[in-house]
C-alpha cells in the first residue's frame, strides 16, 4: 500500500492512518521545506508506532551539488524529529545517519513499510527488491 494524493499520484491506492506500526523513509532533509513536511507527515500518518528515517550522510552525500552547504547532520535529525513529534505527539520517531541507500531497512525486521514520494517510485521499485532479497523477506512489503 501506499499514501496517496489523488492529484499527485492518481493510480496509487491510499493507506489508512495508523496502518502499520513502524514504517521507513529516508533523504537528506536539508534546509527542511514544504515537500520535506509533506513527505514526513506522510509516514507519521499511517505509522501507528515509529516512524525511522534515514538521513543521507558522508559518501551519501559526495555527488551532491553544495554538498558543502548541506546543513549539519544532527541539525537535519533534530528539526526532522520535532517536525514528526508536532504532526503526531506520541510517536517514536528514529532519525539515524545512512551512508548507503538502505540505511536500517536491511536490517529492522519490525518496519512494515517503506514509505517513498510518487516522484521517484520508478527508482525505488529496484531498492525495494534488493532489500527484500538481502532480509530474505521476498513479498514481505505489499506493492
Amino acid at each position: 500500500m501506499a499514501i496517496s494524493d489523488d492529484n499527485l499520484c492518481p493510480n496509487l491506492p491510499f493507506s489508512l492512518p495508523n496502518s502499520y506500526g513502524s514504517v521507513v523513509l529516508g533523504g537528506t532533509f536539508d534546509r527542511l521545506h514544504d515537500g520535506h513536511r509533506q513527505f514526513l507527515k506522510a509516514a507519521a500518518v499511517v505509522a501507528r508506532d515509529r516512524v525511522v528515517v534515514g538521513v543521507c550522510d558522508g559518501p551519501m552525500l559526495a555527488k551532491k551539488k553544495y554538498a558543502n552547504l548541506i546543513e549539519p547532520i544532527e541539525q537535519r535529525m533534530k528539526h526532522i524529529e520535532d517536525y514528526i513529534k508536532s504532526v503526531k505527539p506520541g510517536i517514536i520517531v528514529q532519525a539515524e545517519p545512512i551512508v548507503d541507500p538502505y540505511g536500517p531497512s536491511i536490517d529492522d525486521e519490525n518496519l512494515e513499510a517503506i514509505i517513498v514520494s510518487c516522484l521517484v517510485t520508478a527508482r525505488k521499485h529496484f531498492l525495494v527488491d534488493y532489500l527484500l532479497i538481502r532480509r530474505g523477506q521476498r513479498g514481505a512489503f505489499p506493492s
